[in-house]
């Protein structure tokens, strides 16, 4: 009886250890980010990283005035949270990306592409919503690797 009782305690704990390693997760933090809000940068729970949504903000709290140049900056700061963590813009598997005007959907994606090499990740593309302070794109990836 008590034999099958641990056999029993072992397997349950084997069955749950891939779980447990999965509900642990880690706050990501790039070098001399300055968070606006209650929020982490990047959470990497198992094999996912997931960048909460970037702004084209740089590290003076001051947007570029060219909305090519504020895409680009959204994409480096999105980059400072996948280095901190260990990833690339390869390993993105999804991708959301918030627009104040549908209208600059062209725009970023000229950007946007010089970033994601192929394949690319799944993608989604709101346009016409109203973003925190100036910004005109907000950028959201989750990224998977082995």
């Amino acid at each position: 009886m008590i034999g099958d009782m641990r056999r029993f305690v072992a397997v349950f704990a084997l069955a749950l250890a891939p779980a447990a390693l999965m509900a642990q997760k880690k706050a990501v933090v790039p070098e001399g980010a300055k968070v606006a809000g209650p929020y982490t940068p990047g959470i990497v729970a198992g094999n996912f990283l997931f960048v909460a949504g970037q702004v084209g903000r740089d590290k003076d709290g001051k947007y570029p005035e060219s909305f090519e140049d504020e895409v680009r900056q959204t994409l480096e700061n999105v980059k400072a949270v996948l280095d901190k963590a260990g990833y690339t813009f390869a390993d993105a598997v999804s991708v959301q990306v918030h627009l104040t005007d549908i209208a600059l959907f062209d725009r970023m994606n000229k950007v946007y592409m010089t970033y994601f090499p192929e394949p690319r990740p799944a993608r989604t593309t709101v346009g016409g919503v109203q973003l925190v302070g100036p910004a005109r794109v907000e950028i959201t990836v989750t990224c998977w690797k082995k």
